[in-house]
């Protein structure tokens, strides 16, 4: 991230989110804010691994399509999916249709559906203590790292270092605005 830029409507944001609108409303409404509920948590690690090799503007302009297609990322459900439902989704024009993206989506499910502990309450355990916000941010972390090695351990794929560093940062685990942006610190 490289610094602030003003919006159109005078806000100081991180320089990302200014000028696409769609990045904007996720800025401001979502990115950042803790999320602990279970299936939002689900959600944010599937779109963040179907992101990889990708741009973060092509999930959130297909994240209404996935919703749908995924059953909105209800564990239980996706878990149950087989492959009528595999195939399904690789025709489904309105999401990412790489095979085996979906096939880790069901797998991962099916991990999630089985874990002794809540999901979010595993993936919580591997937050930081809240730190100042800082103009340089990593793309991993010690935590990101322990994080996607415990993930991968349980069976979870497309879980990589990034990728959970990517999702702390969506569900409020770490806050990295920057220092200079309008949105209040997440207590």
């Amino acid at each position: 991230m490289a610094g602030v830029a003003r919006g159109d409507d005078g806000l100081w944001r991180c320089s990302w989110a200014v000028g696409i609108p769609i990045y904007e409303a996720y800025h401001d409404e979502e990115w950042g804010r803790p999320v602990r509920d279970d299936s939002a948590l689900f959600e944010k690690i599937s779109l963040e691994a179907f992101q990889s090799g990708l741009s973060w503007i092509t999930i959130l302009r297909k994240r209404p399509a996935f919703r749908a297609a995924f059953h909105g990322f209800d564990i239980e459900k996706v878990a149950a999916f087989g492959e009528s439902d595999v195939e399904r989704l690789l025709n489904d024009a309105g999401i990412v249709r790489n095979r085996a993206k979906i096939e880790a989506t069901i797998h991962n499910a099916r991990v999630a559906a089985d874990l002794p502990l809540a999901l979010g309450e595993i993936l919580w355990s591997y937050a930081p203590e809240p730190r100042p916000r800082r103009e340089l941010i990593p793309a991993t972390s010690p935590e990101s790292i322990a994080m996607a090695k415990a993930l991968r351990k349980r069976g979870f794929r497309f879980v990589g270092p990034t990728t959970a560093y990517a999702l702390m940062q969506a569900t409020g685990m770490v806050d990295d605005h920057h220092p200079d942006c309008y949105i209040d610190p997440v207590a």
